[in-house]
């Protein structure tokens, strides 16, 4: 059975029956899942549930043994990560692969540098204006100011740092983010700045799929929860009416159907 919003638009993304083994071991097994623009989907669950093995097979890393996906309408099946982020789908890692002693800008554009033309020989050279320009304006899509594009990331707060991070996916025309764990380790400050970034991207019709284990900044604001046990998908619910001690017992007693 597939799981998902009736009587919507068509989803971005779609699994159906979709499995991943690993030799003799078997992570996930006919999980149907999907997500559509502008949704935030909550993807919850213990240790060892599946969580991990689901978010490599949409980014690419791996593929599935069994199923299909969807992305857009048409078959999807990303040979690698870059092939998921040239599709539209971006990861953002726990530890968000940001180098802390280079400027904002430079970091929203590590591996996909502007050039331009120089004027002595015509030879390419760093358009550093541009990267500027448009990481600014990358930068003022999103709920959270980041007032100097050469301050160095690791002076940044976290939810700072998020926003770096998702802006740089933003400028990859990304359209479903995957969030790992995005306030691990975070005050309280900087969760309600990475919760003001998510229902941000929302606003702009940028889905996201956040794997969390906090089950409050879930409830807060995921639209859909879906929860995984030993490798399949055990629950799917509705976030509103849900609160974090419930989806807590959701996440320990659910059953496949």
């Amino acid at each position: 059975m597939t799981v998902g919003v009736q009587g919507e638009a068509e989803p971005l993304l779609e699994l159906e029956g979709v499995a991943l083994s690993y030799g003799p071991v078997r992570a996930l097994a006919e999980v149907s899942l999907s997500i559509r623009a502008g949704e935030v989907v909550g993807l919850v669950g213990d240790n060892g549930a599946g969580k991990s093995s689901l978010v490599k097979l949409i980014a690419g890393v791996h593929r599935p043994t069994a199923g299909t996906m969807r992305w857009q309408g048409r078959p999807y099946a990303p040979r690698g990560p870059k092939d998921a982020l040239e599709a539209g789908i971006a990861t953002i890692h726990q530890h968000l692969a940001l180098a802390p002693r280079l400027p904002v800008w430079h970091n929203l554009f590590l591996g996909a540098e502007r050039v331009r033309k120089s004027l002595l020989f015509g030879l390419p050279v760093l358009d550093i204006a541009r990267m500027r320009r448009e990481a600014r304006a990358a930068l003022d899509r999103l709920a959270i100011a980041v007032p100097d594009v050469d301050r160095p990331v690791g002076e940044l707060s976290g939810g700072q740092r998020q926003a770096v991070a998702i802006a740089r996916a933003l400028l990859w025309n990304a359209r479903l983010l995957i969030m790992d764990e995005p306030t691990a380790a975070l005050g309280v400050r900087e969760t309600a700045e990475v919760r003001a970034l998510i229902r941000g991207l929302e606003a702009q019709g940028v889905a996201v799929l956040l794997v969390s284990h906090d089950m409050q900044d879930v409830v807060a604001v995921a639209h859909r929860v879906a929860v995984l046990r030993k490798g399949r998908l055990v629950a799917l619910r509705e976030a509103a009416g849900l609160d974090a001690d419930r989806l807590a017992r959701l996440v320990m007693t659910a059953e496949a159907a």
